[in-house]
Formats: structure tokens, C-alpha cells, sequence
């Protein structure tokens, strides 16, 4: 049986059957890419959580019970302004920068403080290994056992370490290296991109863990992708420097932080 494939736009996530030479959504010339369309699920007329199982039901509004879920708050008292005063557990935050600002280095030390207060954080790195993540490390002065490190880019072998370690706040670094090996597109295309955030946004939002995903950003200041990973997640924050200046802003919406590198 001849597989089926379709032309995506590497800028935008425009699909299409044939291949344009200008892509109609975005108006970028040479995006379009030739991917493996993927199978359709058999089961119809049931949603079913992947992560999870179960089978969502509708249920008469009266009978939610809700809470007020207490803010996880850092030692950063700015990064968690930008976040509405702390954490949120269950929340999927998008953080982009040019390569170099500090993404890693900030989300390192924001996983110390939390493992430090005996939450267990998994920080999974898809661009350096477990040794070079330990000397960024012992470089901050960061040492906590309830810190977890995995150099790991394959989102199954990702999704089985969360079921092992259970843990509280899970670090993605990133998006752009992790890849589902059903897809046949390379890491960090459209479609790669959209149904490994699409899952983790899962994984958050069924087991009530907080994730930090770390995005690369276009030559123009974009987070590189398709737009719609923007829109996937809870919060974008972006990280922005000069190369000459000793400062670094983080900002969300309206909201910005100063920091001293």
C-alpha cells in the first residue's frame, strides 16, 4: 500500500497535496516540504486522553469542583512577575531567545531553587549531554537529588521517564530536538514540532505537572516553528539581550523583568 504525503510550510504549518513554489498562508517562497501524512485513528466519536486512557465524558457544569491552586514561587522574585506571581502546576510555558541569552542557564537555576525546596524536577536535554549539563552545574554551584537529568530527543523513551520519576516541574530543552518516531519528518519541522508540544501539553495538563519548553527563535526574532506552537502553550515568554550589555529582559504580554547577568 502506497503511503501518502502531503507539502507542509516549514513557516506557517500550511498544508497542501501538491507542491506550490509560494505558499499561500504565510506568502513564503520554497517552504513548502514533502512529509509522510499520517494514519488516521480507527475509533471514532470517542476522544480518548493519550496520556492518561480515559475517556472524556461531558458533565454538567454544577457538579465541578474547583479550587484555588496555590503559585509555586522561585528565589526570582521577576520571573515570577512574568509568570502572574508563580508557577502554576499543570501550565505549559513556551521560552524563546536567541542562542546564548540564557534560557538554559536560567531554567537550570529556577530547577535548583525547586528541587531545593524538595520538588522533584526532571530537566531533559536534547542539545547537550548529562556530562556537559553537570559541569553547567557545578559552574552555577547547582547540586540537589531531587534534581533529575536525561539527554534524550525521542519523545516515547521522554514520556516514559515522566511515568518513572513522577516528578513535579519537567524541563524541555529543546522543542526543536525532540521528535515521535511515528512521524517521518526531521526534528524540528512543522509537524514534529506541533505533535510533540501538542503532547506534552497532554502530559501537563492530565498529571497536573508544570513544563518548561525551550524554543529557538528565526534570524528575525520569531520562535522558530509554526505560529500555532505560540498558541498551543499557556504563556510565551521571551528572553531579549544586547551581545555588549551585562543585561538580560525576560517579558510576558506587557509584563518584563531585568536581570543581571
Amino acid at each position: 500500500m502506497k503511503k501518502k504525503t502531503k507539502f507542509v510550510c516549514q513557516e506557517c504549518g500550511y498544508e497542501s497535496a501538491k507542491w506550490m513554489g509560494k505558499c499561500p498562508g504565510c506568502q513564503t517562497w520554497n517552504s513548502m516540504v514533502e512529509e509522510m501524512e499520517r494514519a488516521k485513528p480507527a475509533t471514532r466519536g470517542v476522544f480518548v486522553h493519550s496520556s492518561s486512557n480515559t475517556i472524556s465524558k461531558p458533565v454538567p457544569i454544577t457538579t465541578i469542583a474547583t479550587s484555588q491552586e496555590p503559585r509555586i514561587v522561585t528565589d526570582l522574585s521577576e520571573f515570577n512577575r512574568v509568570l502572574g506571581s508563580g508557577i502554576v502546576k499543570g501550565s505549559l510555558v513556551l521560552i524563546g531567545g536567541d542562542p546564548g541569552i540564557g534560557k538554559s542557564t536560567l531554567l537550570l537555576q529556577v530547577s535548583s531553587q525547586l528541587a531545593l525546596r524538595q520538588y522533584k524536577v526532571l530537566y531533559i536535554s536534547g542539545e547537550e549531554s548529562v556530562k556537559q549539563t553537570k559541569l553547567r552545574a557545578d559552574r552555577l554551584h547547582i547540586s540537589s537529588h531531587e534534581l533529575y537529568v536525561l539527554a534524550e530527543t525521542d519523545l516515547e523513551y521522554i514520556h516514559q521517564a515522566i511515568e518513572e520519576v513522577q516528578p513535579d516541574f519537567v524541563v524541555i530543552d529543546s522543542i526543536q530536538t525532540i521528535y515521535r518516531a511515528e512521524i517521518a519528518s526531521a526534528p524540528g519541522s512543522v509537524s514534529q514540532v506541533r505533535e510533540c508540544t501538542g503532547e506534552l501539553m497532554r502530559i501537563a495538563k492530565t498529571k497536573g505537572i508544570a513544563i518548561f519548553i525551550v524554543g529557538h527563535v528565526t534570524k528575525e526574532g520569531a520562535i522558530a516553528g509554526p505560529r500555532i506552537l505560540e498558541h498551543m502553550v499557556d504563556t510565551v515568554l521571551y528572553f531579549e539581550g544586547e551581545r555588549h550589555h551585562t543585561y538580560r529582559i525576560l517579558r510576558a504580554v506587557s509584563n518584563q523583568m531585568l536581570l543581571n547577568n
